[in-house]
């Protein structure tokens, strides 16, 4: 991933005419997200506060080039519409429904291989880049813009740490919540890349949680590849096994899924890694 997929101007909303995708592309708007156009396939030739609907993403691009998608289809429907702008070559692909199945998203996942658009999600709360792209539902008041960088698997951790940041007068430049779904699309290593080779990102906020083991991947990967200094956090160091905790990808089943043993692989890394989510906050440096 490279900055310039974040930074492309001419966004589009496959769903747009749903409550949730026309509220949110008013507040992406607001927060001045260049929205081109809209999907729904039954109200091609309407619009949304101004906004063009269109049946399709591919008749979206007989009209315009279109950079990045956000996608707030409901689940039964988010598979195709994800195939369909991975099909369409959309660069940057940000879903935020929650419950797409896992075989649909297995499905996905082998469909992205070799393909040229990136996936944020699903389960995510998208993308905000302060002061120039609001990508999903990340509250734009909360950001800063500045030179931190967050990556992170829970949405409601990503507003706490977003804001308490902000608190701090410390700025953002990216904040990306990968989702919390067991399959999903861009992960923790991939943000990694593109924060470390990021000449505007001066430090980097990981928040994981309980479930599967890719924060130990992000560690290993942070020891041998990131030279910047990373603060983590990881939610669930109480979750009994078994548990979910929040969403799919939160399932503690063994005890290399467990809180601890990747507070221990992150630390070993180099990472500072704090015990709370306020903790991790004060950490990070002013």
């Amino acid at each position: 991933m490279s900055p310039e997929l974040f930074n492309a101007r001419n966004v589009i909303v496959q769903g747009i005419t749903g409550s949730h995708g026309t509220f949110h592309a008013r507040a992406m708007v607001a927060a001045g997200t260049n929205i081109i156009a809209g999907t729904s396939p039954n109200k091609a030739g309407e619009s949304v506060d101004g906004i063009p609907v269109y049946k399709s993403v591919a008749d979206i691009q007989a009209d315009h080039v279109v950079d990045i998608s956000v996608i707030f289809v409901p689940a039964r429907f988010a598979k195709s519409a994800i195939l369909e702008a991975v099909d369409s070559k959309v660069p940057l692909i940000v879903c935020i429904t929650e419950g797409i199945p896992i075989h649909d998203m297995l499905h996905i996942r082998q469909h992205l291989i070799g393909k040229s658009s990136t996936l944020i999600g699903p389960n995510s709360p998208g993308v905000l880049m302060p002061g120039v792209n609001k990508l999903g539902i990340i509250p734009a008041k909360l950001g800063l813009p500045g030179k931190a960088a967050i990556v992170s698997r829970s949405g409601t951790l990503t507003y706490e740490a977003v804001a308490g940041l902000t608190g701090r007068g410390i700025g953002q430049k990216y904040v990306i919540g990968i989702g919390g779904d067991q399959v999903r699309g861009t992960g923790f290593i991939e943000c990694l890349d593109l924060f470390q080779n990021d000449p505007d990102v001066d430090q980097i906020i990981m928040v994981g949680e309980i479930g599967g083991t890719d924060e130990q991947a992000a560690a290993e990967h942070i020891a041998e590849n990131i030279t910047k200094p990373v603060y983590a956090y990881i939610a669930g160091h109480h979750a009994p096994v078994g548990v979910q905790l929040g969403h799919a990808g939160a399932i503690l089943g063994s005890a290399d899924e467990s809180a601890s043993a990747k507070t221990k692989a992150l630390r070993d890394a180099g990472v500072t890694v704090s015990g709370s989510i306020t903790e991790l906050i004060t950490s990070v440096r002013d």
